[in-house]
């Protein structure tokens, strides 16, 4: 399917892997101009080289790193200058650490409160004016089934990931006449190098082994596996695209039917 975004211009936070890989994969087989940011040169550079290969007309890996609001600054204006324009943004990043909603300490709340809600919507807000003035703009935020469905363990992303929904929904409404949608994808248990990690937590912490906690977890998905970051990115890309232009405030999930509320 021809999702009609040649042209159109993308940044993508956190997407030298994993899911906001996943996400400018989709975007560059549409043939949309990439900006991918993270912090690692090296691996933004293959990435921008790999995108390329998939048919994004250009594309450019940006250094930046969301603990520093200042640097969502930065890698907006560089996003800008490369492209021309930011038409579509792709708030990603890392996740927290485990614990338990006990367990949080103050500290953590404030430092993971700049990378999950903080950075975000400086970066938002700084992109979003130029969106209305065209009267075009997606923005869509990678988060978690968590918003959904708390998970067990992961109180800290829970706690923060919610402020989030609440921000995205009262936004939505605010630029829904500027042609602008707001949309949060929500993934549950997909093979990146986040789940491997929280799965090496979990289990240093229980004594389980990795291969017991996958399938212990698995058990849960009606669908009886891991998604693969292949299986997430179209979503994005769809989100992005006119076809999509009647949804907005939402949170999207692609868990395989983990999540049982209705």
């Amino acid at each position: 399917m021809d999702l009609g975004l040649k042209g159109r211009r993308a940044l993508v936070m956190g997407a030298s892997k994993g899911l906001g890989r996943s996400v400018a994969d989709a975007l560059a087989e549409e043939g949309v101009a990439l900006a991918i940011s993270g912090r690692n040169q090296d691996s933004l550079d293959r990435a921008a080289g790999e995108l390329q290969a998939l048919g994004a007309p250009k594309a450019i890996g940006i250094v930046a790193d969301v603990a520093e609001g200042t640097q969502m600054d930065r890698l907006a204006d560089a996003a800008v200058a490369a492209l021309g324009g930011v038409d579509i943004l792709v708030l990603n990043h890392g996740g927290p650490p485990t614990c338990t909603a006990l367990e949080m300490k103050q500290e953590d709340l404030v430092t993971w409160f700049q990378r999950i809600v903080l950075s975000p919507i400086r970066i938002a807000n700084r992109l979003l004016p130029a969106m209305q003035q065209q009267k075009w703009g997606r923005l869509i935020t990678i988060a978690s089934t968590g918003v959904a469905q708390p998970l067990p363990g992961l109180a800290l992303s829970n706690t923060l990931r919610s402020a989030i929904v609440g921000w995205n929904k009262t936004l939505a409404s605010e630029v829904a006449g500027d042609g602008i949608t707001c949309n949060i994808i929500g993934p549950g248990a997909f093979n990146t190098d986040r789940t491997k990690e929280t799965l090496a937590a979990v289990s240093q912490k229980s004594g389980k082994s990795i291969e017991a906690l996958v399938a212990e977890r698995s058990a849960t998905i009606p669908v009886g596996r891991y998604g693969e970051p292949r299986e997430f990115g179209p979503m994005g890309a769809f989100l992005a695209s006119d076809k999509a232009a009647y949804t907005t405030g939402r949170v999207h999930l692609i868990d395989g039917g983990v999540v049982r509320g209705v």
